[in-house]
């Protein structure tokens, strides 16, 4: 049962909408490739898991705090006698381990993911005993590209390979569990803990006066949007769609890149670049927002 659903994290949608606003950098880019790679990897995961007949708890995304340190966790899966832990990569191509030190065959040196998994399951033992949960926890490794091949790996790794998913997905499958309210109550804990707010660390720079203003349409992205009575519709691939949530969607993406910014009637009006006229989109802004103050200073907050 997968309760904490994956979606696309902070970070691949600030990229994402830089993307379509102003031109990366290739280190920029290529950084925004690896991550929707990253995402497309933990979907199809996702995806064999949900075969699974077994009744377990399925908690993705998870952003923790663990002895003043921060904790991602891509997949937690908690069982009848255990929690697995899932570190997931979708890298490509061929890598080998020399000395405990990952290389690509180029010679292009990657971050140890052993070492950053050994790390996030100290810091989950160590938050489930802040918890007072004693729960054995088994981490594994996913790599989940069939593209992917590694040399010299030792037996005792934690890792499952492309060509291991079918049987250890199998062997899932088979295990037995059962699970009840004390498995309830932990994952309804940890989901309380989780910080939406997580720290972004790997932004590119960027001021508002740089990017492009107007709506991109949610299904090409484009800008050549024209807007028709209460819908906007896209000339370049013909996505049709409500006004209100075209907007809406636009305010997210504001708040999303300019969080320390105020939420007016001027400020969206300019970002979705004229669209309708700032009376439509107080208008607009009232059904999710609330107003504060009344005069030409006033701005909005996200009702709770």
């Amino acid at each position: 049962m997968v309760i904490k659903t994956r979606v696309e994290s902070r970070e691949l949608m600030v990229y994402r909408i830089l993307n379509s606003r102003k031109v990366l950098p290739f280190k920029d880019a290529l950084h925004l490739a690896n991550l929707e790679k990253g995402y497309e990897g933990e979907r199809l995961f996702d995806e064999r898991l949900r075969k699974i007949k077994n009744d377990w708890l399925v908690l993705n995304d998870l952003q923790l705090e663990s002895n003043n340190n921060n904790l991602q966790i891509d997949s937690l899966l908690i069982s009848e006698k255990m929690i697995l832990m899932f570190e997931i990569k979708s890298y490509e191509g061929d890598c080998y381990i020399e000395e405990d030190n990952w290389y690509y065959t180029s010679g292009t040196e990657i971050q140890n993911p052993v070492l950053q998994l050994e790390r996030s399951e100290f810091l989950l033992r160590r938050l489930l005993r802040d918890l007072s949960y004693n729960i054995p926890i088994k981490t594994y490794l996913i790599f989940i590209n069939p593209d992917f091949h590694l040399y010299n790996a030792p037996r005792n790794l934690p890792i499952i390979y492309p060509t291991q998913l079918n049987r250890f997905f199998d062997n899932l499958d088979n295990m037995q569990t059962i699970i009840n309210e004390h498995h309830q109550k932990l994952a309804h804990i940890l989901i309380s803990l989780h910080k939406k707010d997580f720290p972004l660390n790997k932004i590119p720079k960027y001021t508002y006066e740089e990017l492009r203003k107007g709506v991109i349409c949610a299904a090409c992205s484009s800008f050549n949007l024209e807007s028709k009575k209460s819908f906007v519709v896209c000339e370049n691939c013909g996505n049709l769609e409500k006004i209100e949530s075209a907007v809406l969607r636009n305010v997210d993406e504001f708040r999303l890149l300019f969080p320390e910014k105020k939420i007016t009637t001027t400020e969206i009006f300019e970002w979705s670049k004229g669209i309708k006229t700032t009376e439509t989109i107080q208008k607009i802004l009232l059904k999710e927002f609330v107003q504060i103050g009344s005069t030409k200073s006033s701005y909005y907050v996200k009702k709770k």
